[in-house]
């Protein structure tokens, strides 16, 4: 498979992951009765159909009839489901969910989930029995890769943060004590000099000590540190040493920026686009500033579900983008006076909405079990049309923007359709 291809099914699986992840997190038991189990590639699964042989045996001594039942069950679910494997889990480990989850109106009804190699290897094994299922394991697995420190800073604020694969995270901030450039009445220029010097100096100390809190913990797993600001502000602080030693060598640049609140970090990453060039986040930008290009110069651009989709259908599509954020589904209608079909992006949440065909007006019934997600959907006619899909970030401007303004999905085309 091409670097390409490979970068496209793994975005797709950490989707689908994500997805399975959302909803377990919604799952609650009414006890302990919920069991997560984590298995690294290189455990056997008879090992583990016997760790929970005995968790079974063991469950028989919780006092709760119902709790006992239910852990049971979960238990016997997941022995079932291993019986599946061989010697060992498939590549990357296994991760298997199970048990009673409230169902609303006092009642429960079993779940089961097995998820199969994981973005990342399991690293251990773990069994957990609580009353939420265990994710923050997967939740880690699917961090975005790459990690940038974030540092805006002029005399008056500073903002200190995260660049997390696409995802831009402020953490701390800070306002300066430093006055004017006028001093007051009654001062000497040489005592006002002074004390606004040392005020400066104090200010960079507080920032560079935000700074060394945040980054030393993780100068292992930096990529680098970006620094922005206006001149000299960013060059005093950076030619002053006030950073940790160990955190100094990995600044990997300085930039102009014209915003120093948490603007200003997203200002920082799109001025270090050079030195950033790997970063997920960066790739995402390119994207976007692709797809304006053509939409407000060319003819190579689709957006909104209904237009990217019969584009799509037309195999016109060169590259589909998806917003992240897009958690929507999509159901179908049938006419029966024109046997015209049409689709529908809906919240996931909402029912169904009444419908009148395009075609002839007629109203049509809608059946609210034949709906499916939105990205699968996409994503499966894509892969037929052979269309590259790209998920776009909402940590910019312009990802903000497919998701906001056009419905969080938008497309570069091949050719021109018309359509």
């Amino acid at each position: 498979m091409s670097q390409k291809g490979e970068q496209e099914t793994s975005d797709r699986k950490k989707y689908e992951f994500r997805k399975v992840i959302e909803d377990l997190k919604n799952f609650e038991g009414s006890g302990t009765q919920l069991v997560t189990i984590y298995i690294p590639e290189d455990r056997q699964i008879s090992d583990v159909v016997a760790h929970v042989t005995q968790e079974h045996s063991e469950a028989a001594n919780i006092k709760s009839k119902q709790t006992r039942t239910n852990v049971q069950d979960a238990l016997t679910s997941i022995k079932d489901r291993l019986r599946y494997y061989d010697t060992y889990p498939p590549d990357n480990g296994l991760v298997l969910f199970s048990g009673a989850v409230d169902s609303g109106g006092g009642r429960t009804e079993m779940v089961t989930k097995v998820l199969e190699s994981p973005p990342q290897p399991v690293e251990s094994f773990r069994y957990h029995c609580d009353s939420d299922f265990l994710t923050g394991p997967l939740e880690e697995m699917l961090a975005d890769k790459g990690l940038y420190g974030l540092v805006v800073l002029d005399r008056r604020e500073a903002n200190v943060g995260w660049l997390k694969g696409k995802r831009i995270e402020p953490v701390k901030s800070a306002s300066s004590l430093v006055p004017g450039k006028q001093r007051k009445g009654g001062q000497s220029a040489q005592r006002f000099a002074r004390l606004r010097l040392e005020a400066i100096d104090n200010f960079y100390q507080e920032v560079a000590g935000m700074a060394n809190d945040l980054f030393v913990p993780k100068r292992h797993d930096l990529e680098g540190i970006l620094v922005g600001g206006p001149s000299p502000t960013k060059d005093e602080f950076l030619d002053g040493d006030y950073l940790h030693h160990e955190i100094q060598d990995q600044v990997i640049g300085k930039f102009d920026v014209s915003y120093t609140d948490e603007s200003g970090l997203r200002e920082l990453v799109d001025n270090a686009e050079d030195a950033l060039a790997d970063a997920e986040v960066i790739k995402d930008k390119k994207q976007m500033e692709e797809f304006f290009e053509e939409l407000n110069a060319g003819n190579l651009a689709t957006y909104g579900f209904e237009q990217t989709r019969r584009n799509l259908m037309m195999g016109s599509v060169d590259r589909l983008l998806i917003s992240e954020d897009l958690r929507k589904d999509v159901v179908v209608y049938d006419c029966p006076e024109c046997a015209n079909t049409d689709y529908e992006m809906i919240d996931r949440r909402s029912s169904t909405s009444a419908h009148s065909c395009s075609e002839c007006g007629t109203e049509v019934e809608v059946d609210d079990d034949a709906r499916e997600d939105a990205i699968d959907h996409l994503i499966e006619i894509a892969e037929q049309r052979g269309t590259e899909t790209k998920f776009i970030s909402t940590d910019f401007e312009k990802g903000e923007q497919l998701y906001n303004a056009f419905g969080g999905v938008a497309g570069i085309l091949r050719y021109s359709t018309g359509v």
